[in-house]
């Protein structure tokens, strides 16, 4: 049976929503399951990879620069980052693409920032402006880094990666700080009115799966790293302005949207005319609707987007 799937943002941006009732009402009557929240934990519902783990810096390469390369990992994101400091530590600001790269700022900065890599056995490139990376050497011990979506915004020493292989990379992040902090390069983007890049954001790392599968043979997202799974899986990848209504079977990746009001009378109402739909919201909550709940009269219509 056709089926629209929906990876959505957490359930919780909903909260204070008044469902509209054709909706609180087949929500009421889905069947409902409670997931493993977490970004890897909602890809992996729909993604089948081998080895299982979701290597964004190794999915978001093969989109940058070929299978063939990205087969020469592992490799590991180092995003340009603008870091602020503050009365209570120092916060996140923007990462990657929401500073406005443009070739020319890795043009410039890499050339400084190479040695460093380099003396601790790491090659560092930048095949698209926002999207720098490490190639390191196979069996590097990596800490789990937080994705740039999770600490967006936050104080960063709450996201800072803990153990014994962390000591290294914290090292490093201090050293790039003090390169790029006294590099001129900063002080042309300021004269331009951009904000500077003053750290690399570590991410993503791991080496590119051996096979990927998709429960859904069409996939829409704006996320690379998704579209490289796709593109690695034989999959119809593109990105969610393409969808269009009548496609049958698909997956629409929904997670970056912001305005949480657009996607409940977007998309949400939209797919109640579905045979079947699947709401996946990123903390666990999993809709699974279809037109047969209609004769669930007994239930309950949900008011809201339970949390």
């Amino acid at each position: 049976m056709a089926r629209l799937t929906l990876l959505l943002p957490p359930a919780a941006r909903f909260a204070g929503i008044a469902l509209p009732p054709a909706l609180a009402q087949a929500l009421g009557r889905a069947d409902r399951v409670r997931a493993e929240a977490g970004e890897a934990a909602q890809l992996a519902r729909h993604f089948d990879l081998l080895p299982r783990a979701w290597p964004s810096a190794a999915l978001t390469r093969l989109l940058d620069a070929g299978e063939a390369d990205a087969r020469h990992g592992p490799w590991l994101r180092v995003d340009p980052a603008h870091i602020r400091p503050d009365i209570n530590g120092a916060r996140l600001l923007g990462v990657g693409a929401s500073l406005g790269l443009e070739p020319a700022d890795a043009e410039a900065l890499l050339p400084a920032l190479r040695p460093l890599f380099g003396d601790a056995g790491f090659a560092l490139d930048a095949p698209h402006p926002a999207r720098w990376y490490l190639r390191l050497p196979p069996g590097t011990p990596l800490p789990a880094f937080a994705s740039p979506d999770i600490a967006l915004g936050d104080d960063v020493f709450e996201h800072a990666a803990q153990g014994e292989s962390a000591r290294r990379w914290r090292a490093l992040e201090s050293e790039v700080q003090v390169i790029l902090h006294n590099h001129p390069h900063n002080a042309a983007r300021a004269a331009a009115g951009r904000v500077a890049i003053n750290a690399l954001w570590f991410w993503g790392g791991g080496a590119l799966p051996d096979a990927v599968s998709g429960h859904a043979p069409i996939i829409y997202s704006d996320d690379p790293a998704v579209l490289g799974a796709a593109r690695l899986g034989k999959l119809q990848g593109m990105g969610v302005q393409a969808f269009r209504a009548e496609v049958e079977d698909a997956l629409v990746d929904l997670r970056g949207q912001r305005d949480v009001r657009a996607l409940v009378h977007e998309w949400l109402e939209p797919a109640l005319r579905r045979a079947e739909a699947v709401f996946d919201f990123a903390d666990g909550q999993v809709f699974h609707l279809h037109r047969g709940q209609r004769w669930r009269l007994w239930r309950r219509a949900l008011a809201v987007v339970p949390a």
